[in-house]
């Protein structure tokens, strides 16, 4: 009788677990904050560190830094003429920036911020990552089609690779392979960050014209936003399409945190789509957060569990942020 009892209490247990969990992954996410970054105009990439609580945004001609965590403007990186995108290298203590508008690479200090120097690259370099294995970091080049590569403790160029097509954003899988979104030819290509051979490409269909892309490393699972608003999951090794969401328009970023299986989807008509993996082939619509006009890219603690978009207080009828910056930060309570 005791062991019986004990089998139900276990089993209303278990149950309560999963619905719990269930529950806690259909509820969609609200705007918890927002921060204020001071300045207006343009804003493109944002790169979260989690370990100092900081946020790196471009801002036109510089990047912003704020501490998130108490709200403080740090400071500015300047000399990023129509900078993209912000790569960090923590074991090095640098950071590194794309500048599309002077074709080269700025390196900076991360506890000082100072400007170390720059390094040419090809014309106009929008993404940038670091690839841990290689120590390398990777710059892909609109006009020239292409991506530089930079040894990280060095700061020279290293090597160039022809992609054939205008990338987009890119992501590691730390294991020595990078995917890049082609958006000119819609594929996915992915190549060796150390030989710098490509070993694939991989159509993104139904999607068109790939700007975000995100990855669940331990799944082998990639997640590319598509201009056509359709956001696609492709298994990582054979480029085969698992499943397929509408989005909003304008996406250009995405992310994926690891703990909670939430993928966030940004796009520039303010809003943020959020989907659940359920398991390596089932993915559920959790629904669309209204964010701000403009918010269209985003960063992940994937620690807290927060997702950060710039955007202004004011935009323009098309999308463009000409107000106050500020960044929104999105999460559960």
């Amino acid at each position: 009788m005791k062991r019986t009892l004990f089998q139900m209490l276990l089993f209303i247990a278990l149950c309560y677990s999963t619905a719990q969990f269930v529950f806690a992954q259909s509820v969609l996410p609200i705007v918890l904050d927002t921060i204020a970054v001071g300045g207006s105009g343009g804003m493109d990439c944002i790169t979260c560190d989690p370990k100092m609580h900081r946020l790196y945004i471009s801002h036109s001609s510089r990047v912003e830094v704020v501490q998130y965590d108490t709200k403080e403007h740090v400071g500015s990186i300047e000399k990023t003429s129509g900078v993209h995108g912000i790569a960090l290298a923590p074991e090095f203590s640098r950071g590194f920036t794309s500048n599309g508008k002077s074709d080269n690479v700025t390196v900076f200090d991360l506890k000082t911020l100072a400007v170390i120097g720059t390094i040419d690259v090809g014309k106009k370099p929008d993404a940038i990552i670091y690839e841990p294995v290689t120590k390398r970091i990777f710059t892909f080049n609109g006009e020239s089609e292409n991506c530089s590569v930079i040894d990280a403790a060095t700061m020279k160029v290293v090597g160039t690779l022809a992609l054939g097509g205008g990338p987009e954003a890119a992501v590691a899988d730390r294991k020595g392979d990078i995917f890049v979104n082609i958006e000119t030819t819609n594929e996915v290509v992915r190549f060796n960050a150390a030989s710098l051979k490509i070993s694939s490409r991989s159509p993104i269909a139904p999607a068109q014209t790939p700007t975000g892309i995100s990855m669940d490393r331990e799944k082998r699972i990639l997640f590319i936003g598509g201009r056509n608003q359709i956001f696609v999951v492709m298994n990582a090794d054979d480029g085969k399409i698992i499943a397929n969401f509408p989005i909003g328009k304008g996406v250009d970023g995405t992310a994926f945190d690891s703990k909670t299986g939430m993928i966030y989807v940004s796009n520039k008509d303010g809003s943020l789509d959020v989907i659940h993996e359920d398991s390596l082939s089932q993915f559920t619509l959790v629904g669309k957060l209204q964010t701000s006009p403009g918010a269209k890219t985003l960063a992940l603690d994937s620690k807290a569990h927060h997702v950060f978009l710039p955007t202004s207080r004011q935009v323009d009828g098309l999308g463009g942020m000409k107000g106050e910056m500020m960044v929104l930060v999105v999460g559960r309570k």
